[in-house]
């Protein structure tokens, strides 16, 4: 069976842009991140994310079901380990990291919350869980064009999963992927006003990424008494 990394992720369809860059920078100040935290990225695929986060400081690692994932993180010394999040158990003690991040990866999973319980389990006491997925609303008519899509996600659902595996100071906000929203809010009203009319799987990511919106959802452990 052909690798997924090669066949939806190659780099002519994907190809690599400075994007993960915009979008690191933009997390790591809106959750406070600090350097020397220890950070694990589950479906990290290329890296594009690790190694930005790598750059800021962040003692990062990384788990995929690709092993091709392991050779594209070789030179920047990112462990990276090979596993099923779907079903096995993450090959990390108890209360390991600070932060665990992934984004467009759990709706990938068939048993998200098998994930997330295991997630939980090697945060350390406190830390943060940040998930990023595609807003089913805003996607549906093309959110199975990947193939390997198996949970759509709501607002509604994400919160919920998370207080079924038990975390805390829960929040999930609507994303949109335009770093210019980011600098300029106000501009989202626009966004908002176009959206009906953009074609569907239109070319064009400003007008892409105005009509199809992401989820953010973070969430804490609890800090033990």
């Amino acid at each position: 069976m052909a690798d997924y990394l090669k066949v939806v992720y190659d780099e002519k369809s994907h190809p690599y842009t400075n994007y993960p860059e915009q979008l690191v920078s933009y997390l790591f100040q809106s959750f406070q991140m600090k350097p020397g935290m220890k950070f694990l990225e589950p479906g990290c695929g290329r890296g594009d994310f690790l190694l930005n986060f790598q750059k800021l400081g962040l003692d990062c690692y990384g788990v995929d079901l690709s092993l091709e994932a392991k050779t594209f993180l070789a030179k920047s010394k990112i462990p990276v380990e090979i596993c099923n999040a779907d079903k096995d158990r993450l090959p990390f003690d108890d209360d390991t990291f600070d932060i665990i991040y992934n984004k467009s990866f759990l709706e990938h999973l068939r048993e998200p919350d098998h994930f997330l319980k295991e997630a939980r389990r090697i945060l350390k006491p406190g830390g943060l869980i940040l998930c990023l997925v595609p807003d089913w609303e805003s996607n549906y008519k093309i959110y199975f064009d990947d193939f390997t899509h198996r949970t759509p996600f709501t607002k509604v659902s994400l919160n919920d999963i998370f207080k079924i595996c038990d975390f805390s100071n829960i929040n999930v906000y609507i994303f949109r992927q335009l770093p210019i929203v980011w600098k300029y809010p106000i501009l989202n009203y626009f966004c908002a006003m176009i959206s009906p009319f953009i074609p569907v799987r239109t070319k064009n990511k400003f007008f892409r990424w105005s009509r199809e919106l992401m989820l953010v959802g973070s969430a804490y452990k609890e800090t033990k008494v």
